[in-house]
């Protein structure tokens, strides 16, 4: 069952997020298996506010094995990291129903 990573996070430094976080996190999520299915500024929350203005990414992985993999891996804890002041993010996975 393929499995959603849904992501929203308030960018403070855009141009050095895209450079030491955003570019090479999209390098490993195609090396380890995931494919992005949107990544996109300017969320509109029509309801609850809470993400309004962020950015927001959506990727796709086999199974959430494969999205837990990605997660817990030295080169992705090395990514996120380097995430850490540039912004902050909220990360939650869903994986379709069987």
């Amino acid at each position: 069952m393929a499995a959603y990573m849904i992501v929203f996070a308030k960018v403070h430094d855009r141009e050095r997020f895209f450079a030491d976080y955003a570019k090479p996190t999209a390098a490993l999520i195609a090396e380890m298996g995931g494919e992005y299915v949107v990544r996109a500024p300017g969320v509109e929350a029509w309801e609850g506010g809470q993400f309004d203005g962020q950015s927001a990414v959506i990727s796709k992985w086999p199974d959430k094995t494969a999205a837990k993999a990605f997660w817990d891996s030295t080169a992705y804890q090395e990514l996120k990291a380097a995430r850490q002041g540039l912004a902050e993010a909220h990360v939650m996975v869903v994986e379709e129903p069987s």
